[in-house]
């Protein structure tokens, strides 16, 4: 077996991960409001993440280049040059952010009725937004972009509105949630060139960790029964979704183009709609798996759209979901 096709499916296994991770969050809310349980889960992403932070910086040391002395990687914190630190700690704090609004959104839709297959579609826009916005620092876009824009609206119409030109209020959440993770892209593709990625999504689920504890602490009421009912999805969030999912996306996307690993992780929405359903026993409607179908066709296209000078980032962490 090549890397390429090795990495392919390592990618597709991530996707797998990242869709039931949807069924997780879907469980957990039934005991867990949406802060305690984005706070909890990115706590464990970032432990569990401690490890490989430690073990890539001990071999990447080995391998010294001067790649290292420009981005920091492979550089312990303490060894860092100022300049390096600080664009560490400023690309995980926005990146730290954006994951907050992204998660919190996410799992308030779900809290809300959203359920876990139509979740993981309407947050998978940010495939189709991510080079839309690339419009906006004049880069140019493919006419195949602009029709995976008007296939996804076609779908969110069918799987979001309806009679009366209604939108429920967990879809509007997940809405809001796609546009989250869409920023956490774009920052994430500015800082990740700039520093250690691993190091900074270690740091970015920590500060998720911290603000969603805060927050919880000032507007949730949990007990410690509630999060023993919600271990189970919350173990699974934090570590395999989280920590297992990023680090599998990270040592897969050395070896496989950028374009198909994007398109490989977006059928994350495909297995969150199955894991739902066989998990769950979850039951969408006609006119919903309509919507589910015309919105991957729109992810698809929107892979073959974005051309060379807007090429679409990889997707993030998923911790998105």
């Amino acid at each position: 077996m090549n890397k390429s096709t090795r990495a392919n499916l390592l990618l597709l296994l991530t996707a797998l991960i990242w869709g039931v991770a949807f069924v997780a969050q879907d469980v957990a809310s039934g005991s867990l409001d949406p802060f305690i349980f984005n706070g909890l889960r990115m706590a464990l992403a970032a432990l569990a993440l401690l490890p490989v932070v430690y073990f890539t910086d001990k071999k990447a040391q080995q391998n010294h280049t001067a790649d290292t002395a420009v981005t920091g990687n492979g550089v312990s914190f303490a060894k860092m040059t100022p300049a390096q630190k600080k664009t560490l700690l400023l690309g995980s704090l926005c990146c730290g952010i954006m994951l907050t609004l992204g998660s919190v959104f996410q799992q308030t839709g779900i809290n809300m009725g959203t359920s876990a297959g139509k979740a993981g579609f309407i947050t998978a826009l940010y495939i189709v937004l991510v080079p839309l916005l690339g419009l906006l620092w004049g880069k140019r876009v493919r006419w195949l972009l602009w029709v995976a824009v008007a296939i996804s609206a076609v779908g969110l119409y069918l799987l979001c509105i309806k009679e009366g030109f209604t939108i429920e209020p967990g879809d509007s959440m997940l809405i809001l949630c796609a546009f989250s993770f869409t920023g956490h892209i774009l920052v994430v593709d500015h800082f990740s060139p700039r520093t250690d990625c691993i190091k900074m999504s270690c740091i970015q689920f920590a500060i998720t960790a911290v603000l969603c504890l805060i927050l919880s602490a000032i507007f949730e009421v949990t007990t410690l029964a509630d999060v023993r009912a919600a271990l189970i999805p919350l173990l699974y969030a934090g570590i395999m979704s989280g920590a297992v999912g990023y680090t599998l996306q990270i040592v897969a996307q050395k070896d496989t183009n950028p374009t198909i690993a994007s398109l490989i992780m977006s059928l994350e929405s495909v297995f969150a709609v199955l894991a739902g359903w066989a998990i769950l026993g979850d039951q969408l409607s006609t006119r919903e798996y309509l919507g589910c179908l015309a919105m991957l066709g729109g992810i698809i296209l929107a892979q073959q759209g974005a051309n060379k000078s807007a090429k679409l980032p990889p997707a993030p962490p998923s911790i998105d979901p």
